[in-house]
């Protein structure tokens, strides 16, 4: 990557606005980014932070556990986050200024991929290349999972917060009783997806330091470097796990039981309810 230094070279507007662009990656996207990732893998190590028996009764399986504690935080989200309304349109503004501004640096911008193939040079073209994807991606992912843009899922899933687990693994698969083509597209494309955004997200904060002015030398953008690459791996953990969860190891059937259990409703999966884990006196 042959840029110029951005603290040396860049004045007045330019520079104001090479600093917010590298800012609202940050604060609020990345900070939601790390929040959501990692609401949607407690499902995983939900049940051990679960308080008591939550409700599923003493014979629940540790997977039960992280689907109602999973369940517990997204009825949290959107019934008792203050202010939700304004907390999404503030990212989507942010997003729309970090996008708009994203794709001019990307076009004005050169990378030397062809001549010097070397690490920084290929970072540079997959950050750009992560940021077109991955705005595409997150549009997909909002209309179709809050929006309520059934005719986008396979098999017109239709999620629900009350139901989370259970339309979101149905969605992610195409059927209640197995795969479709679609599913797997649709799965493969959250694969691509979120694997993209935690690069573009871990990436640009190695940039944003020297963007900043934080990391001038060589040993500090390699100490920086190694930061960005834990938290990056970190996340993509929780962004995997996740995502491997609700397509191979959350049974739709289980989780309308939790949910129902819960005080859910079985919004979108379409399954008949069946009597939750241990006795029904524990859920009256």
């Amino acid at each position: 990557m042959t840029e110029s230094n951005p603290v040396a070279g860049a004045t007045g507007l330019h520079f104001l606005l090479r600093r917010l662009h590298s800012l609202s990656g940050i604060l609020p996207i990345g900070v939601f980014l790390i929040a959501h990732l990692t609401t949607n893998s407690s499902v995983l190590w939900g049940g051990i932070a679960l308080h008591g028996d939550g409700g599923l009764g003493p014979n629940a399986s540790m997977l039960e556990r992280g689907i109602a504690y999973f369940q517990k935080e997204v009825t949290w989200i959107n019934e008792q986050v203050p202010h939700l309304l304004l907390i999404e349109i503030t990212l989507w503004v942010s997003i729309g200024f970090h996008s708009i501004l994203g794709v001019y640096y990307a076009r004005t911008g050169k990378s030397n991929t062809a001549r010097y193939a070397y690490q920084d040079n290929w970072r540079y073209s997959l950050q750009r290349i992560s940021g077109y994807i991955g705005v595409l991606f997150i549009f997909y992912h909002v209309a179709t999972l809050r929006w309520g843009w059934t005719w986008l899922v396979p098999g017109g899933a239709d999620w629900g917060y009350s139901a989370a687990s259970s339309t979101l693994a149905l969605a992610l698969r195409g059927a209640e009783d197995g795969w479709t083509p679609l599913g797997i597209v649709v799965s493969l494309g959250y694969f691509v997806g979120i694997t993209l955004l935690v690069f573009h997200f871990a990436n640009g904060l190695w940039t944003a330091a020297i963007t900043w002015g934080l990391t001038i030398s060589a040993k500090a953008q390699r100490r920086w470097g190694v930061v960005c690459a834990m938290l990056g791996v970190g996340l993509m953990g929780m962004a995997w796990s996740a995502l491997i969860a609700f397509t191979f190891f959350v049974d739709i059937q289980t989780a309308e039981n939790v949910e129902a259990a819960l005080g859910g409703s079985n919004h979108g999966a379409h399954v008949e309810p069946a009597t939750p884990t241990g006795s029904a006196s524990q859920f009256e």
